[in-house]
């Protein structure tokens, strides 16, 4: 009977630091298994874990919930849970072979500690994983190259960016797909293992582009993906300040950015980088590579591609692209927003450098859908919402309200958690971003009073009506006091940003 009273507590703290470990391998694969980012995620987290890493019921308060992006039991992660779980195993043996002294403390040490050290063991058999896992990333990258490489004829597109990168990349595979057969990393896949994953299970040697999404946190990310997929072009979509908390400085983002560039083979006169001529961070540098095509939405840039007649409404954009040598085209997308078009003429500019013809891509253009989360229109019952929820930069935000102003005679309404991984100047960003709202919007609802406070000193600072400034707990609460706003007009809602899980 001792015996039992004390296998009861011995099972529920192995439970509880079972759904511990889970949470924190659901964090550590949103960190990208990188365990660098998982310790500091850990230290920047730990007054509000705290209480959850109590003893005994601490582990509990990790219950799995619904989650934005879930845990994914790939090959990997089963092997991380597995030599995670061992020590659990080994506890369970002890307990059968200790008397009963030794089984008191064991199961007293495990109701104290194992909860609690749960996330640290993780990590200590991600490194004893590690030569394992180097092993097989090898053995992948290996067969990803050599099938790469016997793909002579394959044209590698990269497409990076700080913003805009997978709605360019989704852009150029509808209108290259006019006259090519054409694969695409899948939505956000952009890191090393995901290419190598695409390239492994999708490439075919029927097809003849590829379009390689590229994204980075370090120095060296664009690089390493360039040394995999070798592009003969680049389209590199814009620079800012993004991941500051790993880059540290704008100059180190430029610096990766750039990574493509310098990747482009020099004697190939069929190398191409095709760059934003509106960005001042690309437009300063790109002048140093002697074959570069750009693009913009109007003639003022001196681009090579530019808009011209571009106008705006509910159902989406009208433009006419110009061509080198003034050859014209006039399109109608269903994409909102300005910076849609620019995305448009940097898709073209390719599409027509490649010889498709601009009239043949009228139909590529008017039948492509917004991406998911991405400034997406969507009719909700008499309730306008666009969907820009996937993630939120200063660049994209900005954007995203420009979009929201067209909207004329409708009741303007902002819904945000603001701006994340922006570094030592993620409160000015926003307070930045709390006063261009106020320009735009009728009425503004933030999510999290912590995270939100700079939007809401740069909201009130513009002037902004206090009451119609709302501060919410939750993205449910906010959206309940939105819908609850009096007044004839359509209500047009803006959704910006959604924080991820990892947060």
């Amino acid at each position: 009977m001792p015996s039992l009273l004390l296998l009861l507590p011995l099972l529920g703290a192995l439970c509880g630091a079972a759904l511990a470990l889970r949470h924190a391998a659901h964090m550590f694969q949103l960190n990208s298994y990188k365990p660098g980012v998982q310790r500091q995620w850990l230290r920047k987290n730990r007054r509000r874990m705290a209480l959850r890493w109590v003893p005994l019921a601490g582990g509990f308060f990790f219950w799995p919930r619904k989650a934005k992006k879930p845990l994914v039991y790939t090959a990997r992660m089963q092997r991380l849970l597995c030599t995670a779980a061992l020590p659990g195993a080994v506890a369970l043996v002890l307990f059968a072979v200790l008397g009963l002294p030794g089984r008191f403390f064991l199961t007293l040490a495990l109701c104290l500690f194992a909860a609690p050290l749960t996330p640290w063991l993780l990590l200590l058999a991600n490194q004893i994983n590690a030569p394992v896992e180097k092993s097989i990333r090898n053995h992948y990258t290996k067969e990803a190259i050599q099938k790469l490489r016997a793909h002579s004829d394959l044209r590698v597109i990269g497409v990076t960016g700080s913003y805009g990168k997978t709605s360019m990349k989704y852009c150029l595979n509808a209108l290259l797909r006019v006259q090519f057969n054409v694969f695409m990393t899948p939505e956000g896949t952009n890191t090393p293992m995901g290419v190598v994953r695409s390239v492994r299970e999708s490439l075919t040697a029927a097809h003849e582009i590829f379009l390689c999404e590229m994204g980075a946190k370090n120095v060296g990310d664009i690089q390493e993906l360039c040394d995999l997929v070798q592009p003969r072009c680049g389209v590199l979509t814009s620079i800012g300040p993004q991941h500051l908390e790993s880059f540290h400085t704008l100059e180190n983002v430029i610096k990766t950015k750039f990574e493509l560039a310098d990747a482009l083979p020099a004697s190939d006169p069929g190398s191409i980088l095709f760059a934003n001529a509106e960005d001042a961070n690309i437009r300063a540098k790109c002048k140093n590579y002697p074959r570069v095509v750009t693009y913009a939405t109007a003639i003022d840039f001196d681009a090579n591609y530019y808009a011209e007649e571009i106008t705006c409404g509910e159902s989406g954009v009208s433009f006419t692209a110009v061509a080198p040598g003034g050859e014209r085209e006039r399109y109608t997308t269903r994409l909102l927003g300005r910076h849609n078009v620019l995305n448009l003429m940097g898709a073209i500019a390719v599409a027509h450098t490649f010889g498709i013809p601009l009239a043949a891509l009228r139909g590529a253009v008017r039948k492509l859908q917004p991406v998911p989360h991405r400034l997406e229109l969507l009719d909700k019952g008499g309730v306008l919402v666009i969907d820009d929820a996937y993630n939120s930069n200063p660049t994209g935000a900005k954007a995203a309200l420009d979009a929201l102003q067209l909207f004329a005679g409708c009741q303007k309404i902002l819904v945000t958690p603001g701006m994340i991984e922006l570094g030592t100047e993620q409160a000015a960003l926003n307070k930045v971003f709390g006063g261009q709202a106020a320009a735009v919007c009728d009425a503004i609802a933030l999510v999290g009073e912590a995270q939100t406070r700079p939007i809401r000193e740069g909201i009130l600072e513009a002037g902004f009506a206090p009451g119609n400034l709302h501060v919410a707990a939750t993205l449910q609460d906010a959206l309940a006091w939105v819908y609850a706003l009096p007044g004839q007009r359509r209500k047009v809602i803006l959704l910006e940003n959604d924080l991820p899980d990892n947060f």
